[in-house]
C-alpha cells in the first residue's frame, strides 16, 4: 500500500533512523521516509502505539497525533520561544491564579483518538498535577498556536488543530501566525467548531473572550517578525 502523503511531516534521516530503531516492533514496519518526510503505512495509526513510539522518540522529536494522523511537531526557533514568553507574562499579570503551560501533552479526541502537545495551554495553577504525559483537556481555557516556518503549517495549525480543539470543547484557541503577523482569537466552540474567530494586526489591542478575560498588548510581537 502506499503511504498517505497526509501523514508526512519534515525530519531528518538521522532522526528518523533513530525513530525506526526505538520504535515498537509492531509499528516500526509501518514507517517510512520518503523525500525527507515521515510517512506511515496501512492507515491510521492507534493511540496505544502512538503514546509508546512518542515515548521512545528521539529527544530532537516531538510527535503528535491528531485525527488519527502522525504528525512531527517543528523544533521552535528563539523568536517562537520569546512569543511564548510575552504571551505568558501577559496573562500571569492579568490572571495570577492561572499558569501558561508550555508543550503539556494533551488528550484531543476527534473521529480518532488524537494526542497534541500544543505550544501553550493556559489553565488553573494545578490543574494538571496527578496526570501523565497526556492529559485530558477539562479545565483547559485557553489553547495556543505559533506558526513555524515550515511546509505543514498551514494544515496543522491553521485548520487540524483549529478543528480539533473546537471538537474537545476548548473555550479559546489562540493562533498567532508569523507568516501574517496576525492574531486569531476563535471562541464559543459549537457541534466541533468555532463560531467567533476574528483577526487583529500585531500592534492591536487583543481581548481574549471569556473565560479567559485577558486584554494583549501586542505591539512587542513586531520585535519579533522576520
Amino acid at each position: 500500500m502506499t503511504p498517505s502523503t497526509d501523514d508526512r511531516q519534515d525530519m531528518s534521516a538521522e532522526e528518523f533512523e533513530e525513530l525506526v530503531r526505538k520504535a515498537p516492533r509492531n509499528i516500526r514496519n509501518r514507517l517510512e521516509f520518503l523525500n525527507g518526510r515521515l510517512c506511515v503505512k496501512h492507515g491510521p495509526i492507534e493511540a496505544e502505539d502512538f503514546e509508546e513510539l512518542a515515548q521512545r522518540a528521539p529527544e530532537t522529536v516531538t510527535l503528535e497525533l491528531i485525527n488519527g494522523k502522525l504528525k512531527v511537531k517543528p523544533v521552535p526557533d528563539g523568536d517562537h520561544g520569546e512569543i511564548i514568553l510575552w504571551l505568558l507574562r501577559q496573562c500571569m499579570q492579568q490572571r495570577p491564579e492561572l499558569n501558561l503551560y508550555p508543550e503539556q501533552g494533551l488528550v484531543v479526541p476527534t473521529y480518532r483518538a488524537g494526542r497534541a502537545k500544543p505550544d501553550g495551554a493556559l489553565a488553573p495553577i494545578g490543574n494538571f498535577a496527578g496526570q501523565g504525559e497526556w492529559a485530558n483537556s477539562a479545565g483547559v481555557l485557553m489553547l495556543v498556536e505559533v506558526t513555524s516556518h515550515d511546509s505543514d503549517t498551514d494544515r496543522r495549525d491553521r485548520v487540524e488543530k483549529r478543528a480539533a480543539y473546537a471538537a474537545a470543547g476548548v473555550p479559546v484557541y489562540l493562533l498567532i501566525d508569523r507568516d501574517t503577523d496576525t492574531l486569531t482569537v476563535h471562541s464559543d466552540p459549537r457541534n466541533g467548531t468555532y463560531q467567533q474567530h476574528p483577526t487583529y494586526k500585531y500592534g492591536d489591542t487583543v481581548t481574549l473572550s471569556a473565560p479567559v478575560n485577558v486584554t494583549l498588548a501586542t505591539e512587542k510581537l513586531k520585535d519579533y517578525t522576520r
